[in-house]
């Protein structure tokens, strides 16, 4: 279930006033005293930024400003998880620019943001990525499609890692998310179109092999996150539900087989740090559901209505993002153009906070 603190429209209206101002400079963002931030990504064909805002110790957003990513965004929704992510230690953020077909690095640092580098990804619009220690793999939906691979370097700087490109299971297959397994050993493709879960074995060098193809377990895998004990969980879009894997090296075994939120279109995934609990957005419902994660990776369902988060009617809540600690969970709601902001209990369950306004148009969702 969820629980309401002092969340009201009056707030979420002053939020969107001071980002709008706040967008009107450029270059770093001070950040001077804040627990934490939150970046999402405008998307703007005419020009991506990041939009940041600090976060307080009680969880609660304040917009400061936006940093230009040097690229031009789609104009339209990516259909992914994972346009935006943050390096393990923090330091670097990286961004997609679908538009122009390039990655974006910023630099983290005490006093705010700064763009460190734009460059190729090595395909055409890029969706998703994903960092492990000094290597990032990019997923190209556009063209035939592949994953692609860089290596990091001290600077931030991105270098295109030769012989790391590899094709995705066919053309057009609509894919969603790419991501490293936590010992990154293994990068894992969904395809929406195809109903096909793609893995990738990852050698000392670097280099992606395959790939390797399997079915999911429900129709339209989507996004996903990786949990405890090599357990991999996946939402399912026209399944409305969630399916858990077992992996070992690039195979794939079913533990729990598409169990449903009851509510429809499960699309983005994140995991709490303890690998307890899971939460999928219910992009047609204007919900969010919890489940409980055992150790051998079976998901049970935490509110029989599958309801533990509600963003609200006409919301489409898409990405989202958990605090270092797990201790609050963000949501983007690309139908209202806000984010919605939870404390997250010791029993799963999910206390609304108020949020903050969004311009239209704004995917991917980072935090820390």
């Amino acid at each position: 279930m969820y629980r309401v603190k002092n969340g009201n429209f009056i707030q979420i209206m002053l939020a969107l006033a001071l980002l709008l101002s706040a967008l009107v400079g450029g270059g770093t963002v001070e950040a001077a005293g804040s627990a934490g931030a939150v970046y999402v990504l405008t998307n703007a064909a005419t020009g991506n930024s990041v939009i940041v805002f600090d976060r307080a110790a009680d969880g609660t957003l304040e917009a400061v400003g936006s940093v230009p990513t040097g690229g031009l965004g789609s104009g339209s929704g990516l259909g992914s998880q994972g346009a935006l992510v943050l390096s393990e230690d923090n330091q670097w953020l990286f961004a997609v620019n679908a538009g122009s077909h390039e990655i974006s690095i910023v630099a983290v640092e005490p006093g705010g943001l700064a763009l460190v580098d734009t460059v190729a990804s090595g395909g055409e619009r890029p969706i998703s990525l994903t960092v492990h220690k000094n290597l990032l793999y990019v997923l190209n939906a556009g063209g035939a499609g592949n994953v692609t691979g860089f290596t990091v370097g001290a600077h931030g700087e991105l270098s295109p890692l030769a012989g790391s490109t590899r094709p995705l299971s066919g053309s057009g297959v609509g894919p969603a998310q790419v991501s490293f397994s936590p010992d990154g050993s293994v990068l894992v493709v969904t395809e929406k179109g195809t109903n096909l879960i793609d893995t990738y074995t990852i050698g000392a060098d670097g280099l992606a092999s395959g790939p390797t193809t399997h079915a999911s377990a429900g129709n339209t895998p989507f996004g996903f996150a990786f949990g405890k004990h090599d357990q991999l969980i996946v939402s399912e879009a026209s399944s409305g539900a969630l399916s858990s894997y077992h992996v070992a090296g690039g195979d794939l075994q079913v533990v729990s087989a598409s169990a449903g939120t009851n509510q429809t279109a499960a699309c983005w995934v994140v995991i709490t740090q303890n690998g307890k609990y899971a939460y999928t957005t219910n992009a047609g419902s204007g919900s969010i559901s919890g489940y409980r994660v055992d150790q051998d990776g079976t998901l049970n369902l935490l509110d029989a209505d599958g309801r533990t988060g509600v963003t609200g009617d006409g919301s489409s809540p898409i990405d989202m993002a958990l605090s270092n600690n797990s201790q609050y969970l963000y949501v983007l709601n690309s139908g209202l153009h806000t984010i919605s902001a939870f404390q997250v209990e010791a029993d799963g369950s999910l206390t609304l906070l108020p949020g903050t306004g969004l311009p239209a148009g704004v995917v991917g969702l980072a935090a820390h």
